[in-house]
């Protein structure tokens, strides 16, 4: 029996052959180390974070949550859900927030989940990848399993916006949040500890949208990173991944830089570090190779 069990919502962009697909495998290679078994909703939708972004109205977005919550409910009970994705934590945090603060909202939820044969509690915790790994294990229990130390490796912690704000970490500042630094100095890393755009939007979808503006945050993010030395970006969110990784080439066009600097997630540090090769660590999947953790990896 596993040390630890979840009710677990991976998400669309985890799906094979999707922009986050990787993530799902060093997530898959980290929890088996850590002996936590991840349980998967049955027949999990998509968050809504794109209807939201299209402006597809507030009760479809609530409804697409909490159907995966009801979902949880019924097939994993008493499991807290955890999501990796961050659009998808916040977007399943924010439905039960806002359901246990509205009647209204709660009955119209429960009345359309009738008609799908699925009742809604909301009463499981959602939480996030980092939090099941911060709050339920610690930074001890985390070290424990490290074989290969990314020493040497000056890595920036990205955090984003959406793990960070409306509700953040528990125990973590909103303008400086630490965890990501304190993961990557428990797997031997060296953190950038002064990072001044840790918690800059990415752009998010306006990369598709308004491209000039996202790609000018994104501009500032990796900038950032070089100027305090950092050889590596990593980050809990597949979208502030994506983005900041894939646009740096029309960066270099449009402002005549050099960028070239992996972005890799914690997981893929913890997975190496853990002893895992590099495709497990989904190293494989990442546009720009992230060099120094593929030699770790390597190692005998």
């Amino acid at each position: 029996m596993a040390k630890k069990e979840y009710s677990f919502y991976p998400g669309c962009s985890s799906e094979r052959k999707a922009s986050a697909a990787n993530y799902m495998t060093s997530v898959e290679s980290m929890c088996k180390t850590l002996d936590i078994k991840l349980n998967e909703i049955p027949d999990w939708n998509c968050c809504a974070a794109s209807i939201g972004y299209a402006e597809g109205g507030e009760l479809p977005r609530h409804i697409m949550n909490a159907r995966n919550i009801a979902l949880s409910e019924q097939h994993n009970p008493k499991q807290d859900i955890v999501a990796t994705c961050a659009a998808c934590w916040l977007g399943t945090k924010e439905t039960q927030e806002r359901i246990s603060h509205s009647g209204q909202l709660l009955a119209d939820v429960k009345d359309i989940l009738k008609d799908a044969g699925l009742s809604y509690e909301g009463k499981q915790p959602v939480r996030h990848m980092v939090e099941v790994l911060i709050e339920d294990l610690g930074y001890d229990e985390l070290k424990k399993p490290v074989k290969k130390p990314l020493e040497g490796i000056k890595i920036a912690g990205y955090v984003g916006c959406q793990t960070n704000r409306p509700f953040g970490v528990d125990g973590e500042s909103f303008e400086n949040p630490k965890y990501l630094d304190k993961l990557v100095e428990t797997v031997g890393g060296e953190a950038v500890e002064k990072y001044d755009q840790k918690v800059t939007c990415c752009g998010g979808a306006l990369a598709f949208s308004e491209p000039e503006k996202s790609q000018a945050q994104i501009k500032k993010i990796i900038e950032s990173a070089y100027d305090y030395g950092a050889e590596m970006i990593v980050t809990p969110c597949p979208v502030c991944q994506m983005n900041v990784e894939v646009y740096q080439g029309q960066i270099n066009k449009k402002y005549n830089t050099k960028f070239k600097i992996p972005v890799v997630y914690y997981s893929q540090l913890m997975a190496v570090a853990y002893g895992a090769s590099a495709k497990e660590a989904g190293l494989d999947g990442n546009i720009v190779r992230a060099t120094r953790l593929e030699e770790i990896a390597a190692k005998k």
